[in-house]
């Protein structure tokens, strides 16, 4: 079956969060959220979106967010973390870190690709009203 992952994004590990955003806006990204004092920052150009993270992440990564589409708008109609999660592991997939604390609402998984990579699942938004008899279905 196949799973839409959401909105896709690249997470960038930047060493000075000032100095990669005036690249970027140079480049024509706009910041649509984040916080600067923080260390992070949403930056888009058209439909193509970047993060920029300072002191977060040690690696850049591909992130993809369940439940958002490409504006960051919550979506009615989605496949939550959890069936993502179940579907990987039932396919073999090795996670290398999960933050799913309850049976609903935002989480987070980690994986690694073939070549090292680091892809990051977060969901940010409830999860659909449908999910427990969506799961229940899949066991």
């Amino acid at each position: 079956m196949k799973q839409n992952l959401g909105a896709f994004s690249v997470s960038l590990a930047v060493k000075d969060i000032a100095a990669s955003r005036a690249f970027y806006e140079n480049l024509g990204f706009e910041q649509v959220m984040g916080d600067q004092a923080q260390g992070w920052l949403i930056l888009r150009n058209g439909d193509t979106t970047i993060g920029l993270f300072q002191g977060m992440f040690e690696r850049n990564m591909l992130t993809f967010n369940p439940g958002w589409n490409g504006k960051a708008e919550a979506l009615q109609d989605f496949a939550d973390i959890r069936e993502i999660r179940q579907d990987l592991k039932a396919k073999g997939v090795d996670l290398a870190s999960e933050t799913v604390e309850s049976d609903t609402g935002p989480a987070s998984l980690m994986l690694t690709d073939p070549d090292g990579n680091p892809i990051l699942l977060d969901q940010h938004v409830d999860s659909p009203t449908d999910l427990k008899n969506r799961m229940a279905q899949k066991e």
